[in-house]
């Protein structure tokens, strides 16, 4: 039977009614914001003008793309509960800590992107490796995205993979080549409600039919892996360590410590969101009021992979036997596929085009201000007009959506999306985030050990996913990813800290403003502006009730 036949889902008139509105509403949000762009600033960062709750659910819709949502459910319905470490362990804690040390750094030197910082604390090399790794990343990323957004289309229209993958590059780009930034944004925060609204009624709906959730834990315990997949630690098939106690390490460590750090704190797809906010307090927020939906995401994406893997006889049937005639990548649409009624199924589609068109459009966004910033501005075509560069914004948009359809294809080669994005994870986020670190609490560190350790860093993680891939070493699930994340992680901080040693650090004045330690106080938190009042909207206050919530949650469900 052919895969195509498999997923086909049986959506009716109602479905495209709804879907359609969707678009409708995307593109007139792309329309309107259109309007509001008169700069380059307001099309790569909405003219920092928008507030904390805007932003801080664009902050999160910007990471609910496909490889959230189908990679997640995907890990669910394979590895189980464990997948939660990637919300509790390998989110939340970086988020808050963006929010509550980095952000002012951010925000406060005015940079306009994460590699302009970089240029600002370590000079041309290390600005021009980061600028350049994390083009390079976003064209791959953007690919996984639009690989699963063409496989939705494909599926509900029975299309050609080429063909969906043009169309829905196109509805993308249309949107954000209108509106820069504010287009992504607003259509993110759209795109949030939509995601839930569709995910939502698909868990519940699933519960219900494993016999609620004792039923689950029943069906579970019985299945090929065990109860074992019921419990978030030690986590042993995730991590791919069969010693408990390193794979506890593997996962606060690599996945906890360096990858979840690597990401969000130094990610300009994410920082981004929080650059475009009205001011110092609203862009502290940002990533911290995207915790509080961050660590409920769990039960409305990993539980339907986990009620899929015992629901659905083909992922059974691959579950017992390691073959068949899907992937776990399939898990959410199977499900679909056998639960839901026409309307809801219509609903459903289209909260997974949103996601995928949220993930895909944050790193277009992202791409064409690093690309016009970073590279075009500072290297190569300098000292334009301003309506050269939102011009060269636009094209680049085009350009990035175009290579895109070219990554799509290195997706496709992946069952586990999950998988592929952490690898990429391992080399571009491990060593930006030891560099970052290390050189915004050690005044020492030179601009010669920032790209010397990000170059190094980037090659050790490359060098253990060679040595696991040739099985010189034996890393199965995606504990290649965690060691090569930890081995970048110390080879860069190692390799920054000799060639420091060896070379001349800037003046205390020069690190004004980049180093923690020389940095006063009152330039690292906010005044408090008009409509900031209130307990409710300290930074500080609001990072310790979701650092208070998330660890109730992993008491809970450890």
């Amino acid at each position: 039977m052919p895969l195509d036949s498999v997923l086909r889902l049986d959506a009716n008139a109602v479905d495209y009614v709804i879907i359609a509105t969707y678009f409708a509403f995307v593109l007139g949000i792309g329309y309107l914001a259109k309007r509001a762009v008169s700069s380059s600033l307001d099309f790569f960062l909405s003219g920092r003008s928008l507030p904390a709750w805007v932003t801080g659910l664009a902050f999160i819709s910007a990471n609910l793309g496909a490889i959230e949502i189908m990679g997640m459910s995907a890990n669910g319905a394979q590895y189980g509960m464990p997948t939660v470490h990637y919300f509790w362990i390998g989110a939340i804690p970086a988020m808050l800590f963006l929010g509550v040390v980095m952000m002012p750094f951010y925000y406060g030197s005015k940079v306009r992107s994460v590699p302009e910082f970089m240029l600002r604390r370590f000079g041309k090399p290390a600005h021009l490796v980061n600028a350049i790794s994390f083009a390079v990343a976003q064209v791959l990323i953007a690919g996984v995205n639009l690989f699963l957004l063409a496989t939705i289309v494909n599926v509900l229209l029975g299309w050609p993979i080429w063909l969906s993958l043009i169309i829905a590059a196109a509805i993308v780009l249309s949107y954000i080549t209108l509106g820069g930034l504010s287009a992504a944004i607003y259509n993110e925060v759209l795109q949030f409600f939509v995601i839930v609204a569709a995910l939502l009624p698909l868990t519940i709906i699933g519960l219900h039919k494993v016999g609620g959730w004792q039923g689950l834990v029943d069906k579970v315990t019985a299945s090929p892996g065990g109860a074992e997949q019921l419990s978030a630690w030690p986590g042993n098939d995730l991590s791919g360590f069969n010693n408990s106690f390193l794979s506890v390490i593997g996962l606060v460590f690599g996945l906890g410590f360096v990858l979840s750090f690597g990401y969000w704190t130094t990610n300009f797809v994410e920082v981004q969101r929080a650059l475009a906010s009205k001011n110092m307090s609203a862009a502290r927020r940002t990533p911290i009021i995207g915790s509080f939906p961050k660590m409920f995401i769990p039960f409305i994406v990993i539980i339907p992979g986990i009620i899929a893997a015992v629901a659905v006889p083909e992922l059974q049937q691959l579950k017992a036997t390691g073959n068949g005639s899907v992937t776990y990548n399939d898990a959410l649409l199977l499900l679909m596929r056998d639960l839901l009624p026409n309307g809801m199924l219509g609903l459903a589609i289209t909260g997974l085009l949103a996601s995928f068109m949220a993930g895909m459009a944050a790193n277009l966004s992202s791409f064409n201000t690093v690309v016009t910033y970073d590279l075009i501005e500072r290297y190569i075509l300098k000292d334009r007009d301003d309506a050269f560069y939102l011009r060269t914004g636009r094209w680049l948009t085009v350009a990035g959506t175009i290579v895109a359809i070219g990554t799509a294809a290195i997706a496709s080669g992946y069952s586990n999306l999950m998988d592929y994005l952490q690898q990429l994870f391992s080399f571009f986020n491990a060593p930006l985030f030891a560099t970052f670190i290390l050189g915004m609490f050690w005044k020492r560190m030179t601009a010669a050990a920032g790209w010397v350790g990000l170059v190094s860093g980037t090659s050790t993680a490359i060098l253990v996913f060679i040595l696991s891939e040739t099985g010189v070493i034996n890393l199965p699930g995606q504990g290649a990813s965690f060691v090569g994340a930890g081995a970048a992680f110390v080879v860069d901080i190692l390799v920054s800290v000799l060639v420091s040693m060896g070379t001349k650090a800037k003046s205390d004045e020069e690190l004004k403003g980049l180093v923690y330690s020389l940095t006063p106080k009152e330039d690292r938190t906010e005044t408090a502006q008009e409509g900031d009042h209130g307990w409710y909207r300290k930074p500080t206050v609001l990072a310790g009730i979701s650092l208070a919530m998330v660890i109730v949650l992993n008491i809970v469900f450890g």
